[in-house]
């Protein structure tokens, strides 16, 4: 029996953060050329490209063992299937992606209701049905297969469901937003079956723990310094941690040396306050996971 776990890997737009994330977390997939197989440098795993959209459908029949792909496609094809872990991340950023609803920014359309009778273009057309039907709201809800916001702009529809992370293309064409109708990240997600296998369920375990821990570094770095007997004690209270800070006494010194782990957004303003405050030496290193 092939014990090997059948990995999807999304392709498109979020292929290659996905590909970095990997990297990050200790494993080298390799994509070039128009292979749906890339090689990874794992014998234990077997790579293949999907698309996002499909990947949730793909997991449910055992075609792949597990796989990443979004929240928002798993609900779309309401796929049973076992999920793994929450990813937040993206092609743009580390925050989660919303579905809107979007209008003319000179309509007079400004809540759902107004959509009654309606048409509404989308890519997530099995959601935004079930969604509007749900508050018995009549639209008719029209596959976009793709310049979803450019269908307003030329009148094929009075409203786009999208999804958006800064809503900068939305602006860009003129619309507005009116409502939100869901907020969506990667997940990691495992065929039901597979997921019993003690085998594969020990690989995709390690698979999202891992991945998980770059991503946690990702928000981190450790910071290291030397500091005084003296100023130690107003050092250390200026230092956020993980846990507490590790001390260490210098060899036949009345220096220390001090380490801790913090959020990158920090740095910029701790270094100066530990500068004032007697700390020397301050090196800032990056962190590849944290577990």
């Amino acid at each position: 029996m092939n014990k090997k776990l059948k990995l999807g890997i999304p392709k498109g737009s979020l292929q290659n953060a996905t590909v970095s994330l990997f990297r990050r977390s200790g494993w080298k997939i390799n994509v070039e050329g128009r292979s749906y197989f890339p090689d990874i440098d794992d014998d234990t795993i077997e790579c293949a490209l999907c698309r996002a959209q499909e990947m949730s459908i793909n997991v449910e029949s055992g075609v792949i063992d597990a796989g990443l792909t979004g929240l928002d496609w798993v609900a779309e094809h309401e796929s049973d299937v076992h999920v793994v872990a929450d990813l937040i991340y993206s092609k743009v950023s580390s925050r989660p992606a919303r579905w809107v609803v979007a209008v003319a920014g000179d309509s007079d359309i400004n809540n759902l209701e107004d959509l009654e009778g309606k048409t509404i273009s989308t890519e997530l057309v099995k959601f935004t049905q079930r969604y509007f039907q749900s508050r018995n709201i009549n639209v008719n809800v029209k596959f976009s297969w793709g310049a979803t916001e450019a269908k307003i702009v030329s009148g094929l529809a009075d409203a786009i469901v999208e999804i958006t992370e800064t809503e900068s293309t939305i602006r860009a064409h003129n619309l507005k937003v009116i409502h939100e109708m869901m907020k969506t990240n990667t997940q990691l997600i495992a065929n039901k079956t597979a997921w019993q296998d003690p085998v594969k369920r020990e690989k995709i375990e390690q698979i999202a723990m891992l991945l998980q821990a770059a991503l946690v570094a990702e928000k981190l770095v450790m910071l290291k310094m030397n500091v005084p007997e003296s100023k130690l004690p107003a050092v250390v209270e200026l230092l956020p941690s993980l846990n507490a800070p590790t001390v260490a006494s210098l060899y036949q010194s009345d220096w220390f040396s001090v380490e801790t782990v913090v959020e990158i957004s920090v740095v910029r303003d701790l270094v100066p306050q530990l500068l004032k405050a007697g700390a020397e030496g301050i090196i800032e290193c990056s962190l590849n996971k944290v577990i």
